[in-house]
């Protein structure tokens, strides 16, 4: 997983259609699958896949994540996403640096980045990861990762809106979750982004915009789950801040893609899904 009214012009009318949007602006999400006998997905036995190269475009079911966010994350005004030219804004070389992650965690979630463009770029990363996890439905996980990830005066203002936009029954009924927030008996809640690039769109020795782009998963596994895991492809423009020896989030904004164009693979099971989810574990990112 935007702050100002004149950001409402970037948001979809309906803020409750995005599976994937984070707390920033959102839009509309297509998710294509491969056409004819599939995998269950996840309804029962897996069948086989046919060879056609056609591809269908399946408007995804869960299609409410942060787009309800979006509308929590309204605020007094700050900075939309920034679309700086890389050649002026001193954009790194998109290649890894080979530089180690930072090893402190608050929350459990990575920090202590430096003051740096580089800095700038790792701590954006892992804040998309902490901002599109599941633990975003759990009240008190929500409050660590917010006061985490945000400035100070921006987290106390956004804290409570957060709360009603995530843990509303309506909201979280239509995403398949209970009133609690986890997920129905036999079914595991997926909620995962996963970072393949950053680069830096402006900086200056206390503030920095950058951009994220990554995939997210999202959805429930499980045996009859009408809401089976699908896959997004978004691009997050954080604004930071450097507050307190740390890089932290004032505002961002989201937009579609780039998405690549889908495969002709079989889905997985439901078994399969909720068991990868399970067994694999995230990174710590750095640029």
């Amino acid at each position: 997983m935007s702050v100002g009214d004149e950001h409402d012009s970037r948001r979809t009318e309906d803020p409750y259609n995005d599976p994937y949007s984070t707390v920033g602006g959102t839009r509309q999400t297509r998710t294509r699958l491969p056409e004819g006998e599939g995998a269950d997905v996840y309804g029962g036995a897996r069948r086989p896949v046919r060879a056609s190269r056609s591809l269908i475009t399946v408007v995804g079911v869960v299609a409410l994540l942060v787009a309800a966010i979006a509308f929590a994350n309204r605020g007094d005004g700050g900075s939309g996403g920034s679309s700086g030219d890389p050649k002026q804004s001193g954009a790194q070389p998109t290649s890894a640096t080979g530089t180690k992650p930072v090893e402190g965690k608050t929350g459990g979630i990575a920090s202590g980045f430096p003051q740096t463009e580089q800095g700038a770029q790792s701590a954006a990363a892992n804040y998309v990861v902490a901002l599109g996890s599941d633990g975003m439905y759990n009240t008190a996980r929500r409050h660590a990762i917010v006061n985490t990830v945000y400035a100070p005066d921006v987290a106390a203002a956004r804290q409570g809106d957060l709360d009603k936009a995530y843990s509303g029954a309506e909201f979280l009924t239509r995403i398949g979750l209970k009133p609690d927030g986890s997920a129905p008996a036999g079914q595991t809640f997926i909620s995962r982004f996963n970072p393949v690039g950053a680069k830096v769109e402006k900086f200056a020795n206390d503030t920095a915009s950058v951009s994220v782009w990554y995939s997210a998963l999202f959805g429930l596994a499980g045996e009859g789950s009408k809401n089976p895991v699908s896959e997004g492809w978004y691009t997050n423009t954080f604004q930071l801040k450097w507050v307190g020896g740390d890089w932290k989030v004032t505002d961002f904004t989201q937009k579609d893609g780039p998405a690549p164009v889908g495969r002709d693979q079989a889905a997985a099971t439901a078994k399969d899904m909720a068991d990868a989810v399970e067994q694999y574990g995230g990174f710590t990112y750095a640029r």
